[in-house]
């Protein structure tokens, strides 16, 4: 049980990185934006006719700081998406769409309620915000981790869900945003009751940690490199960084919450005379450690290394220091002395812990987007003056950082006989990732067995004869290398309905379910064989043919049901479709009419089950329980709704005749292959036969085909 919620939160760190890689770029241009249009910074160094109002490159930066800024305004959203991506198993793009769709569902939901408890003035102070326009409470990037982990959670229960036949349009991962908003608007009434008093907890364990002075923020270092090698700082630090318990400012007339929040927001405020170092206690430590202790450190290793090794040690660990030095990255170095000597990894936590704090005493005012190397320090430390940021402590600390490291890794290093880069006889010169860590915890799992998908994979010519998987409403749209390789028979025996061939495209037909199906393969192909499939000399069984129409002609017609056409134009048998899937019927059976009037109607009584995305086809249940499938026109779902405009919706219930689309009929013609429009039963007994009642000219609303049931 421990493992596996250990495993949860490191795959929840993981997700955070995601939308955390956005901040450095953001904070760049709104440092840079920020710093060069701040006027008082611009006379200091007589930059004013270069740079002041009204000049093109002062134009340019404020462009440059509003873009920066978009993005810190914009971080709940920008982190629901996020973490909905890193959290999500498969199809993770659907993640997505369904994050943003239950971020705003749910504040719309909390807005309303707002609006019906007197507004916002009836709330507590500082407990609304504009979220990307909606007036909702002020719930920061947890709102929007709140929405990440529970629409991942949904996703990866249902992107494989299958419905009853009739709903099975909406399977798959057409279900995961349904199932999302519908969850999420009970999110956002139980939100509107729960947070305001959350709110009011996260506030006071900020003010407690806030409160603990320099002793807590020597825990907080600690404890952020402490939880490094197990993924999980993340999980640590932010909440500090983004939300109340990291304080909170009111700055420029606006209450802001979360220590890096405050200090982009002073940073953009040219009132300021020193930046908060209540907000900034919680990341100026780390420049002493990744500028100067970890470059040490380094430097330590080079030094004690094999003088055979020493090359190869040098280039390796150069550019570790000068990652760290620069952007901050400081995995490959920390995790290459966590792996050999977990000692030297706890002393750098209690000297990281000690760096947090100095930089508290010595009240060193330097913001950062997640780096805290050189680039960071210069824009949000060098440029902005020592006077708003005391940044020059950085340098002094930093400096007996660098001494501090080389000695004490130096000693311990040759003291203890580590086996740091370079000292091993036998282990290669290199350096260690999290990735090596977690292949120390983890094992290859192998998915289980899928039959449906083997059988695929086996009629496609195997996993090196394919080279895209992709489906549309009712076929998995697959493109081979090799056609001569796909074999019909072993794809169909998996329940396709037939198989398309166009070129090397191979179109199989499975129905509205085909979207489960297209997961489970991808799923199934990322630990396939990658080996390529010959088909041997086929061997074709005896089958026995039943005469079906000499039987039921023998048979008495218990029940006839007509369908009438949804389209004015020209009738025709269903075989004269130029479409390999409807002419052989695999969909269903019917028949087909080109329309020579835009206006598409309800063939019969009865209730719309589910319109395409693409506005191309309607799926259709008549009151005598007949499943329709009226597509309008061939392969127009590339088209994606141009040329299309539907006047119903799912569940819509409809009278014979009353329009259900209109099309344009002159931008069909030159945009799609045909206008011919197969109108089909899908769903059919073995005892039912389709008789076509009119070929040639036919009006919407006159019978076109029979079905008798014997």
């Amino acid at each position: 049980m421990k493992d596996k919620i250990f495993g949860v939160l490191q795959r929840v760190g993981r997700s955070f990185m995601l939308p955390i890689a956005i901040l450095p770029v953001a904070g760049l241009l709104l440092g840079l934006g920020g710093s060069f249009t701040n006027e008082t910074m611009l006379k200091t160094y007589g930059l004013m006719k270069i740079m002041g109002p009204g000049t093109v490159l002062n134009l340019i930066l404020q462009v440059m700081s509003a873009a920066g800024n978009i993005i810190f305004t914009n971080l709940p959203v920008i982190f629901a998406m996020g973490v909905a991506i890193g959290m999500a198993k498969k199809e993770k793009e659907v993640a997505a769409l369904a994050s943003v769709i239950s971020f705003f569902i749910m504040h719309a939901s909390i807005g309303a309620l707002i609006t019906a408890n007197g507004g916002a003035d009836a709330m507590l102070e500082g407990a609304v915000a504009d979220v990307c326009g909606i007036t909702s409470l002020q719930m920061g990037v947890f709102g929007g981790i709140i929405v990440g982990l529970g629409v991942a959670a949904l996703h990866n229960r249902f992107y494989k869900i299958e419905l009853p036949q009739v709903l099975s349009f909406f399977g798959g991962t057409r279900f995961v945003p349904i199932i999302s908003g519908l969850v999420y608007v009970g999110v956002g009434i139980l939100m509107f009751f729960v947070w305001p008093v959350i709110q009011s907890g996260i506030y006071h364990i900020g003010d407690l940690v806030l409160k603990s002075g320099y002793a807590g923020t020597w825990v907080y270092g600690f404890m952020e490199r402490l939880l490094i090698p197990f993924g999980l700082h993340h999980v640590f630090y932010l909440p500090f960084w983004q939300t109340g318990v990291g304080g909170t400012l009111e700055v420029a007339g606006k209450t802001i919450e979360g220590a890096q929040n405050i200090f982009f927001a002073q940073l953009a405020d040219p009132s300021v005379k020193h930046f908060a170092v209540s907000a900034t206690r919680f990341m100026s430590g780390k420049f002493p450690l990744m500028i100067f202790g970890l470059p040490g450190a380094a430097l330590a290793m080079y030094k004690t290394a094999k003088p055979e090794k020493k090359k190869a040690v040098a280039g390796l660990l150069l550019s570790a220091a000068l990652t760290s030095m620069l952007t901050g990255i400081t995995e490959p170095l920390e995790f290459t002395f966590l792996f050999v000597a977990p000692v030297l990894y706890g002393i750098h936590c209690v000297f990281a812990g000690l760096a947090y704090m100095l930089m508290h005493v010595f009240k060193v005012g330097v913001g950062m987007t997640f780096s805290g190397g050189l680039i960071d320090m210069f824009l949000f430390g060098i440029l902005q003056g020592n006077e708003k940021t005391n940044w020059i402590w950085i340098v002094i600390v930093g400096v007996g950082y660098f001494i501090v490291y080389y000695f004490l890794f130096s000693f311990l290093i040759k003291k203890m006989d580590l086996k740091t880069p370079g000292r091993d006889d036998v282990e290669e010169v290199k350096l260690y990732t999290r990735a090596d860590v977690n292949a120390r915890k983890e094992g290859a799992a192998a998915n289980p067995e899928d039959a449906v998908s083997e059988g695929i994979l086996v009629g496609l010519g195997g996993k090196k004869n394919i080279s895209d998987v992709d489906c549309c409403a009712t076929r998995l749209r697959c493109t081979v290398y090799k056609p001569e390789l796909v074999q019909d028979s072993i794809l169909k025996a998996t329940g396709a309905s037939g198989v398309v061939h166009k070129g090397n495209g191979v179109q199989i037909i499975y129905g509205p379910k085909v979207t489960v199906i297209k997961s489970n393969f991808e799923d199934y192909l990322e630990t396939a064989p990658d080996e390529e499939i010959v088909p041997q000399a086929e061997e074709v069984a005896a089958t026995k043919e039943e005469n079906t129409t000499a039987e039921n002609e023998t048979k008495e017609v218990k029940e006839t049901i007509i369908v009438s056409s949804p389209i004015t134009g020209l009738a025709a048998d269903l075989s004269t479709a130029p479409d390999e899937g409807f002419a052989g019927r695999m969909m269903g059976d019917g028949a087909v009419v080109t329309p020579e009037n835009a206006q598409i109607v309800a063939p019969e009584d009865g209730e719309v089950v589910f319109v395409f995305d693409t506005k191309h086809a309607i799926g259709f249940l008549t009151d005598s329980g007949l499943s329709l499938l009226l597509h309008i026109g061939i392969d127009t779902v590339s088209l994606n709704g141009e040329g299309f405009q539907v006047f119903v919706e799912n569940g819509q219930k409809v009278k014979k005749g009353e329009k259900l689309m209109e099309i344009d009929i002159d931008f069909l013609k030159a945009h799609a292959p045909s206008l011919c429009s197969p109108v089909l039963c899908t769903e059919l007994d073995d005892n039912d036969k389709v008789r076509l009642l009119a070929e040639g000219e036919i009006k919407a609303g006159e019978p076109l085909f029979a079905i008798d049931r014997y």
